[in-house]
């Protein structure tokens, strides 16, 4: 039975992957608590929160309710919260991203917010326009008896009636800016993440080639699926996830120009420190520059890196004492928030301070991605049409019914002679004879006569 439309419509919404793992853990709820009261695996709750796969039907509606946050009471009215902008600024890092141009759109939000409508501003928001000078007269104001001001003998029916001000003009609307298309925003959201993660990439890997084919990769992917991307909550932080997970990918080491790293740094204190990350195992490696290089928090790094958060702690100090053994500097640090404080320098320096390669314009990785897209539906397709043809030339061809094989003449020796009755005789023959013109009873045909 096939669900309708208005159902898959009615369901509740969920949060992004990521907020529901960091949902799940506000709760101090484990994997396997949401799993039994979801009746389901630990593993599908794993899928959920990575965003593999998504709950369906009432199992989506028990999971929506079992992550809710709780409303928090609070006595004074409140003004309706603004709503947040479709995806927040990647958190702050010494591994800074190019600043965009100050004309470009920032790459925080797919479509500028609509300004308020100028009948929402007050009257004092509108300034009035500016009154002619005023003449001595009307500036020293209403007149009195005996203040000189009005000559003798005048009548107060002889001065002029106050002129009404006259009320100020309705205020103009603010120009609507136009929202923005989807080449604008791709092109806004790679030119102020490409850069950077060009050179996290590097730190990543050791080889500037494949991090620039990484990056590459990442946006064409993330072009592909631009609608999944532009509603969600960190775009930067989604291509980021896609450029790590092409870039460790182990069948890299089968292609001779990625099978050693590039030459490291030549200052002895960038040239430890880069060789220690190289020596680490790749998912250590990750989470390191997630969480030291890039700034994220716990729970982020475990759930980009697919682990649970106590395996991501565990995996960062045992990279940081890795990294500590090589760099002298991290193993006099004080407290570990010092020798993250000091790691997170020394890995912005190094990134900042080796050449890496420039990506190439945005709209080169545009129609990359869709020339790519349009040859494997080719592709698809001639192998469809190939394989329709085939199999039709094969039931023209094929026989209808079974002819079972005829065995070749072979000759055939040593075989012993036909066994039974050997051929009759002249004499049997007539006896033969005799026997069937006698009667079938009596003493004849017990002793036969013989002629």
């Amino acid at each position: 039975m096939t669900r309708s439309t208005t159902d898959e419509a009615a369901a509740p919404p969920l949060p992004s992957p990521k907020e529901r793992r960091r949902l799940r853990e506000a709760k101090s709820l484990t994997e396997q608590q949401v799993a039994e009261a979801m009746g389901v695996t630990r593993a599908t709750v794993r899928s959920w929160e990575t965003g593999r796969t998504s709950p369906r039907g009432r199992k989506r509606a028990l999971y929506a309710r079992l992550i809710a946050p709780e409303p928090k009471a609070d006595p004074k009215p409140k003004r309706p919260p603004t709503p947040p902008p479709v995806s927040g600024p990647e958190p702050a890092s010494v591994i800074a991203h190019e600043p965009a141009p100050a004309s470009a759109p920032g790459p925080a939000s797919v479509s500028p917010p609509e300004p308020a409508p100028a009948s929402a501003a007050g009257p004092a928001s509108v300034s009035p326009p500016e009154a002619a000078p005023a003449s001595a007269l009307e500036a020293a104001g209403p007149s009195e008896p005996g203040s000189g001001s009005v000559p003798e003998g005048a009548s107060a029916a002889a001065s002029p009636p106050p002129v009404p001000a006259a009320p100020p003009p309705p205020p103009e609307p603010a120009p609507r800016t136009p929202p923005l298309s989807p080449d604008e925003a791709f092109d806004a959201l790679y030119a102020h993440a490409a850069p950077g993660l060009v050179r996290q990439t590097y730190l990543l890997t050791g080889r500037r080639s494949l991090a620039r084919e990484s990056v590459e990769r990442a946006f064409q992917l993330a072009w592909h699926r631009w609608p999944e991307v532009a509603v969600d909550r960190d775009p930067v932080g989604w291509v980021r996830a896609a450029a790590y997970e092409y870039a460790m990918s182990p069948w890299h080491r089968l292609r001779r120009v990625h099978r050693q790293p590039d030459a490291p740094p030549s200052e002895p204190a960038r040239r430890a420190l880069f060789e220690a990350l190289l020596d680490l195992p790749p998912a250590y490696r990750r989470t390191l520059l997630l969480y030291d290089g890039v700034g994220l928090d716990l729970p982020e790094t475990a759930a980009e890196t697919e682990a649970s958060t106590p395996a991501a702690a565990g995996r960062l100090e045992v990279a940081r004492a890795a990294v500590a053994e090589r760099v002298p500097e991290l193993a006099a640090a004080a407290s570990p928030a010092e020798q993250s404080e000091l790691l997170h320098d020394r890995l912005g320096g190094l990134a900042r301070a080796e050449h890496v390669p420039a990506p190439p314009p945005a709209r080169t990785v545009r129609t990359g991605s869709e020339d790519k897209a349009r040859l494997w539906t080719r592709a698809a397709i001639a192998f469809a049409a190939l394989l329709i043809g085939a199999t039709a030339l094969t039931l023209h061809t094929a026989p209808t019914h079974y002819e079972p094989p005829i065995s070749p003449p072979e000759q055939v020796g040593g075989v012993p002679p036909r066994g039974g009755p050997q051929k009759l005789t002249a004499q049997d023959l007539k006896l033969q004879k005799s026997l069937n013109e006698q009667l079938a009873h009596g003493p004849e045909r017990l002793v036969p006569r013989i002629p």
